[in-house]
């Protein structure tokens, strides 16, 4: 059982940590489209500890599981990721001193499968045929089988995941740009764009919230949910999307190029996708300003960006 001293010391160390979450810059995204009336925005989700905007949420799903004493010490926490959320727990966990089980679909890039082993996690494969899906039930039964040693975190379903973003992403959006009219975002988990649209909403009941999702089931969007052919998460709802926009994975990867060509630094196909998304939304309007999100930079996909750029 774990000591008091032993809890209080996680709390210590989570306040260390906090500073390095979220309050991340937003970039005018500029060269992609030609309506002069429409400005789209894009905050820097890599800008922050362990590079992206899965930070946010493992932090909070890690904080509240520390205080309602489900994660201690003497447990690991063992979650399904398809990369991000898996570097973001295991970076948190090393700072804290905590053990972390990742389920890892065998198709992750060789970055992030060397990021998370130099962080120390254990990684578990899983099939590349079953994507997230398999590995989450693969965490599932795991931690049905071993209740005393695991914590599941559970991102797909941890409540904790979408209230990050409500308390955190759409707060720094609304400080930052709050004549906003429209923000656009992809679906994963689903944490960022409920969780930011939800509390966008509450602050402007004009502002449109617009999901992104892949025009097909076999896309090559790491981490992004084809609603009609995946189970779709528990923290989901369909409700706070005004409409659901598809992109293409193609175009997301000339995205790529273009915003490297402009910019001079390369981005991650997801970021890309919702510059694609934001771009295909400012030639539907007449004015407005569009607020996306870019997940992350290039640095954990190697190959599959050199072959682009």
């Amino acid at each position: 059982m774990p000591t008091l001293t032993a809890t209080n010391s996680l709390f210590t160390k989570l306040a260390t940590i906090e500073p390095h979450i979220g309050n991340t810059p937003l970039l005018r995204i500029e060269g992609f489209h030609d309506n002069e009336n429409v400005q789209i925005f894009a905050k820097l989700e890599w800008k922050q500890l362990s590079g992206s905007v899965k930070a946010r949420a493992a932090y909070n799903i890690i904080k509240n599981a520390i205080s309602e004493n489900k994660l201690t010490p003497d447990k690991i926490l063992l979650d399904a990721s398809s990369g991000n959320t898996g570097i973001a727990y295991a970076t948190i966990g090393k700072e804290l001193g905590l053990n972390v089980t990742i389920l890892l679909p065998e198709n992750a890039s060789s970055e992030r499968k060397d990021i998370l082993k130099s962080l120390g996690a254990e990684i578990i494969y899983t099939s590349k045929f079953g994507g997230t899906d398999e590995a989450q039930d693969a965490a599932k039964e795991l931690a049905e089988r071993y209740p005393e040693k695991y914590f599941y975190a559970d991102q797909y379903s941890n409540e904790n995941n979408w209230k990050a973003h409500y308390h955190g992403t759409a707060e720094e959006i609304i400080h930052e740009k709050p004549q906003l009219d429209y923000f656009i975002a992809g679906l994963g988990t689903t944490g960022t764009f409920v969780g930011t649209s939800r509390k966008l909403k509450e602050y402007n009941t004009n502002i449109q919230t617009i999901a992104l999702q892949p025009d097909f089931a076999l896309h090559a969007l790491e981490g992004w949910k084809h609603l009609e052919t995946v189970t779709v998460p528990k923290i989901y709802d369909e409700t706070i999307a005004d409409r659901i926009l598809e992109v293409n994975t193609l175009i997301s990867h000339q995205y790529i190029a273009k915003f490297y060509e402009y910019y001079g630094f390369p981005i991650s196909p997801s970021s890309a996708a919702n510059i694609a998304g934001a771009v295909q939304l400012a030639k539907q309007i007449e004015k407005g300003t569009i607020i996306t999100i870019l997940p992350d930079n290039a640095d954990k996909y190697g190959d599959v960006i050199k072959k682009i750029i």
